[in-house]
């Protein structure tokens, strides 16, 4: 088939189309308090879809990474610490979808460690990182001793308090540290019960085993030692003194003093440390001391000079930031802990709250804006109205192609919906355009958006399908981290179909119901349109 030949069935089809648009239309404006029936109900749709459907704020992207961070108990050593972080590791490289996998131990926090693993890319594998991650959740709980969260990193990283890898954050803050000490673990265990939460812990570590030594200083005087000595030997012995540096000529490397490992992990190791007292004379250091077990915080957080304690937790894959953060809330008041405790979400959370409320702000703000503006262009205040009217049909079909496909109505959502203001008042823009002209040459209201509706319904036709098809792929997540940006395709092409199949009826339906409305507040007759109905009938 040639280019006139292709040409010919597209015309064809299209001149099809524009007798079933023009048999349609004149269905549409004859059953006028119908067609506004529907616009009244695409409002309300708009409204209860905004109200109900979850929210989110940066959707989960597939970049082919994930670290975990493996917590032990809080008298664990190093080497423990470490021997179950690399079975933890073992699983990882265990799975086939892996390619890398790195383990890493840090000496500051004995009971914590960390798994980062990069996988095989998209083509290679058939989970996705978030659906790999749940297949391996149940999997490290079989290392017995340890926990193990393990996170998908978002696209954008927010900071907040660093609680292993928990993508989102609660903290409380009280000046009474024993009073966040109670209510912390009660509120963890009521999260834990919330669906779709998972990874739930805290930074609170107040169980850590201690070891306090008191100095006898009379005995320690009598045999002449003194405490700064007894001072200066813990230091060297259990902590990491640097006694000298040994430069080399491209390098250099720190000396550290302290006793062999096996004398470090037991408090009878006190008892081979010796002291040289003011007499010559070596003094067993456990002879000058008095040694008391017990159990004390290994860390005291603070947040704000308060006293914090901050519970982290994620999310499974499909459940919404929003519901979750207020199901946190109701979880909260049912404890009805005491006014003394404030709590406050932190990080990725925190920013959700705010830019949701901006966001919402930003839309009324965009509607207002393009109402203002266009009011300046016609000189009216009711042509805008017309011209707007067919916004709620686009965010209806945006929002509820995002409920059909599972989506969320997070960041990328919004921009998309935000993208639609512009090329859904644009079919508007084109009817009433052409419908002005012709009231000033004359013409009564039925017959100018009659013909208007018919000679732009090409143009019109034609900036759709091609927005249409410029989204698509977006929809469709094709590319490179095409899965976040999705909502935002989805959003675009649910409300040009929807808008579009709606707008080229209510549109001219809204126009005839307001000229009315104008003409009964400037006091003129309306204009009955018998004639042109009959003709076009």
């Amino acid at each position: 088939m040639g280019p006139r030949g292709f040409y010919g069935v597209l015309e064809s089809g299209f001149n099809l189309l524009a007798r079933a648009y023009e048999g349609s239309l004149r269905v549409a404006m004859r059953f006028r308090l119908a067609t506004l029936m529907v616009a009244i109900l695409m409002l309300a749709g708009t409204v209860y879809l905004f109200q109900a459907m979850p929210t989110g704020f940066i959707p989960s992207q597939d970049s082919g990474f994930m670290f975990a961070a493996v917590m032990g108990p809080q008298d664990y050593s190093f080497e423990s610490m470490a021997a179950h972080t690399h079975a933890i590791g073992r699983i990882f490289r265990a799975n086939p979808e892996m390619q890398d996998v790195g383990v890493f131990v840090p000496g500051q926090t004995m009971n914590q460690g960390f798994v980062f693993a990069s996988t095989k890319p998209r083509s290679e594998r058939a989970h996705s990182v978030d659906q790999i991650i749940e297949r391996l959740r149940p999997q490290t709980m079989s290392v017995p001793g340890v926990f193990t969260f393990i996170q998908n990193p978002p696209p954008i990283t927010i900071s907040g308090q660093n609680i292993g890898a928990s993508s989102y954050q609660l903290t409380l803050q009280s000046a009474n540290l024993d009073e966040i000490y109670a209510w912390a673990p009660k509120l963890m265990a009521s999260m834990r019960q919330i669906p779709g939460f998972v990874d739930v812990q805290s930074d609170m570590q107040i169980a850590s085993p201690q070891l306090m030594v008191d100095i006898d200083r009379d005995r320690a005087v009598a045999l002449g030692v003194t405490p700064q000595q007894v001072q200066d030997a813990l230091f060297s012995g259990f902590s990491q003194r640097e006694v000298s540096v040994i430069y080399a000529p491209a390098d250099q490397y720190s000396v550290i003093l302290e006793l062999l490992p096996q004398y470090q992990r037991t408090p009878e190791a006190l008892s081979k440390v010796y002291l040289r007292s003011s007499g010559g004379a070596l003094v067993p250091l456990d002879a000058i001391v008095q040694q008391k077990r017990q159990t004390g915080p290994l860390q005291i957080n603070h947040f704000g000079q308060l006293p914090a304690v901050t519970i982290g937790f994620n999310l499974r894959p499909g459940f919404s930031l929003g519901q979750s953060a207020q199901a946190v809330d109701d979880v909260v008041r049912e404890l009805r802990m005491p006014a003394t405790i404030n709590t406050s979400f932190q990080g990725t959370v925190k920013e959700f709250q705010q830019s949701f409320q901006n966001l919402t702000v930003l839309l009324v703000v965009a509607i207002l804006v393009i109402y203002i503006v266009l009011g300046i262009l016609y000189e009216s205040f009711i042509h805008p109205i017309t011209i707007l009217s067919g916004l709620p049909s686009a965010v209806f079909g945006a929002l509820l192609t995002l409920v059909l496909f599972h989506k969320q109505l997070d960041l990328f959502a919004f921009v998309g919906i935000i993208m639609l203001f512009g090329v859904v008042k644009k079919n508007a823009i084109m009817m009433i355009d052409f419908a002005l002209d012709a009231r000033h040459r004359g013409a009564n209201a039925y017959d100018a958006i009659w013909n208007g509706c018919l000679l732009r319904f090409r143009p019109i036709m034609m900036t759709t399908v091609a927005a249409l098809f410029g989204t698509l792929p977006i929809a469709l997540g094709y590319g490179e981290g095409g899965d976040a940006r999705q909502p935002l395709g989805l959003a675009v092409v649910g409300g040009l179909v929807v808008s579009q199949f709606l707008t080229l009826y209510i549109t001219p339906v809204i126009y005839l119901y307001l000229d009315r409305f104008e003409r009964w507040l400037k006091g003129k007759p309306s204009t009955a349109p018998v004639a042109s109905e009959a003709v076009m009938g």
